[in-house]
Formats: structure tokens, C-alpha cells, sequence
């Protein structure tokens, strides 16, 4: 995964944000090209308004969603121009069976997320895109056991200009300059926020992508990578739940290759660090982005056993954790913790900070965010205290299974 590559103001200068992002809520905003927004110096005394207009016409050219009254049975289309010849509405291709598996693995979720909490529904907004595809968003909100769930899947077609492919695949040969090219985005996410501070967060995002380079153009084949990962924030430690977490993510990676655990585990640690704070996110889990080095059947199944596994995964530890007793000292510190989530996303999540550049669906790129969070002035843990124990694990990463 790339980060967004801003280039400054200087001459002929552009700014560039390249198609990868970890979170779907790009996902909702990946067929509002163009994806370049910038400015282009001509003189200085005319930069200023030169950016101005630029942005302003890009902005006016950003497709918003049309709300839609029933789900459709697929958001793939029968036929796609530009694409490589694949029908992608056929059931065994591999675009048809990524959306057959986050489709089951949404209302898998929200199923066994309503059973936990007992009063609360989840809210469902179906919308298309002009460019093509659509998405299904789902949230929870207030309810027993969760204060925010959201579940949310897309499935959306676009066409991203030469910058943009650059700059997410560089081509093998430095002086081809392929046309527009289109491209195919899926992806199922999610953000759970429960009420008691004793049971944690967790997220989970599972991805395809894909580019059709335009016909016969030399150094811009096309192109395909799976991303994805499940995560866990909690404000309190509780080691049997952090091990049984991560111990459901080692099985389904184990069944595949025994090298991507701790190496996709390595990722999350580095991926969800708030560097102005110099401390993780939670206790991770995994992450991987860019992967497509492998079988892509392979890499297919790995995706599916790693979203199905978000129940066995979560749903144990919510259990047992819902309605244990808590104090206002316990949920201030749950406030404090939430805080930090909040910075994460707004500042370094490149699916949130990708979707609030681009105009996309602002309820679908901030349903991540809590009901409430909180911000005290140097606030410090007393050390030893359980406070303490999760900021340091926070802070220096630990290895939580053998």
C-alpha cells in the first residue's frame, strides 16, 4: 500500500493520491475520479489562482451515490468496456466470488452481532454509483452491548488517469504513458464499538483490486492484489482474550503458509502506530496490503478464511466481557483510549484521509469513528496500574502467542 504522494506547488506540480487505502470507506469514493486534485504553476503571481480553479473543477466532477430502496442480487455489471475480455458477472470468476464472500461475511456479522446485544438493529442504506457498482451500509447504533457497529461492503468500478496508475504500479518501461485506466475495487469493513470498557474494539477489512491497462498498451499489464486484516483495541488487558484473538488469526493463516502470521502480524504493529503519540493503536493482529505474489486462488481462499474468522475471532471475548461491572474511572479511561482511535483515523488511516479528499460518502467514510471520545491535558497513567499495563503494551508491541 502506498501513502498519499503530495507533491509541492512547484513547477508543473501535481497532487496525487494513488489507489491504495486500507479502509472502505475509499472504497465508496474509488469511482468519484479524477483522483489527481492539485494546482499547476505557470507563473507565482498566478499559482494561487490556478490551484484554486483546479480543485473547484475536480470537485464539481466528484459522482455522488444514489440511494437505493432494495439490494440488488450482484452490483457487478454484465459487461465492462476496457476490461481484459473476463465476463465478470460470471459465478465462477474471481470478482463475482469476492463479492459472493463479503456479501455472506456482512450479514454473517451483523447476524451474530444482534444476537450479542439483544435490543439493537442494525440500520441498512443501499446506494449505487453512476460510474458503477454500489454498496450496502449497515450500522448499529445505541444498542445494549454496542454503542457503534458498522458493516459496511462495496463494490465499485472507476477509471483512475495515467498519474494514478504510476504512482500505484510504477511501469517497467519509464517512458510509457498509458491512457486512463479502469479498475475494479471491492471490500467488506468494519468498526465495533462496545459499551463496556472491558470489551474491546475491533476492526476488520478485507479487500480486491484489480486494473485493466487499455488494449495493447506496452508496460501497463494488468493488474490485481488482495489486502486486508482484523485488529484489537481494547482499553484493558485481558491476556487469555489478547491470546485467544491472535491465536484465531495464526490458525487461518497456518492453513496457508506458516510465514504470514508473524509477518502480517508485524504489519499491523507498524501500520496502526500514531507516531505523534509514538504508541500503537491497540494490540494489533494482522495486516497485509499489496499481495499478489501468490496463487491468486490461493490468496481468494486466504481473504475468506481470514474474514470468516472475525466471529470466532471476536465474538467469544465480547461474551464474556459484556456485562462485567465497571466504574466511571473505567470508562473514563475507555473515552481516553477512544481518542486516540480517533486520531489514527483522522490523521493517519489512508482510507479515511483517501475518502475526505475525495468527496466521498461522509457517513460511510466516519461510521469508523465512536459515538464519543475524550481528551484530557497530559493525562498519565499511574505506572503498574491496569491503565498503565495497556499503554505499554501500546507502546512496545508483544508477541502474544508462541
Amino acid at each position: 500500500m502506498l501513502p498519499a504522494i503530495l507533491s509541492s506547488p512547484s513547477s508543473s506540480s501535481t497532487s496525487t493520491f494513488p489507489l491504495r487505502y486500507s479502509s472502505l470507506s475509499s472504497l465508496t469514493n474509488l469511482s468519484s475520479l479524477p483522483l489527481t486534485i492539485g494546482c499547476r504553476r505557470t507563473s507565482k503571481k498566478s499559482t494561487h489562482n490556478n490551484c484554486s480553479i483546479r480543485v473547484q473543477a475536480s470537485s464539481r466532477m466528484i459522482e455522488k451515490e444514489t440511494p437505493e430502496t432494495e439490494r440488488p442480487h450482484t452490483f457487478l455489471r454484465e459487461s465492462d468496456e476496457g476490461s481484459s475480455g473476463d465476463d465478470s458477472s460470471k459465478p465462477n470468476s474471481v470478482r463475482a466470488r469476492f463479492e459472493k464472500m463479503i456479501r455472506e461475511v456482512q450479514d454473517s456479522v451483523c447476524a451474530a452481532l444482534e444476537d450479542v446485544d439483544g435490543g439493537g438493529k442494525f440500520k441498512e442504506d443501499v446506494w449505487s454509483r453512476p460510474g458503477g457498482g454500489g454498496g450496502i451500509s449497515r450500522v448499529l447504533q445505541d444498542g445494549d452491548v454496542f454503542e457503534k457497529a458498522g458493516v459496511n461492503v462495496s463494490v465499485v468500478y472507476g477509471v483512475m488517469p495515467p498519474e494514478a496508475y504510476r504512482a500505484a504500479r510504477p511501469v517497467d518501461n519509464g517512458d510509457t504513458k498509458p491512457g486512463p485506466i479502469p479498475f475494479f475495487a471491492a471490500g467488506v469493513s468494519s468498526v465495533i464499538h462496545p459499551k463496556n470498557p472491558f470489551a474491546p474494539t475491533v476492526h476488520f477489512n478485507y479487500r480486491y483490486f484489480e486494473t485493466d491497462a487499455p488494449k495493447d498498451t506496452p508496460g501497463a499489464p494488468r493488474q490485481w492484489w488482495f489486502g486486508g486484516g482484523t485488529d484489537l483495541t481494547p482499553a484493558y488487558i485481558f491476556e487469555d482474550d489478547v491470546k485467544h484473538f491472535h491465536s484465531v488469526q495464526k490458525g487461518a493463516c497456518d492453513k496457508f503458509d506458516a510465514s504470514f502470521y508473524p509477518r502480517f502480524k508485524k504489519w499491523c504493529d507498524d501500520y496502526f502506530y500514531i507516531k505523534h503519540r509514538d504508541e500503537r493503536r491497540g494490540l494489533g493482529g494482522i495486516f497485509f496490503d499489496d499481495l499478489n505474489d501468490y496463487d491468486q486462488e490461493m490468496l481468494l481462499s486466504f481473504s475468506t478464511e481470514c474474514a470468516n474468522s472475525v466471529i470466532p475471532a471476536y465474538i467469544p471475548i465480547i461474551e464474556k466481557r459484556k456485562d462485567t461491572p465497571f466504574t466511571d474511572e473505567h470508562k473514563a479511561w475507555q473515552q481516553l483510549r477512544r481518542g486516540r482511535y480517533v486520531e489514527f483515523n483522522l490523521v493517519y488511516d489512508r482510507g479515511t484521509t483517501f475518502g475526505l479528499k475525495t468527496g466521498g460518502r461522509i457517513e460511510s467514510i466516519l461510521v469508523s469513528l465512536p459515538l464519543s471520545a475524550r481528551w484530557e491535558y497530559d493525562h498519565q497513567p499511574v505506572e503498574g496500574s491496569e491503565e498503565w499495563k495497556l499503554l505499554d503494551a501500546c507502546i512496545n508491541p508483544k508477541e502474544w502467542i508462541c
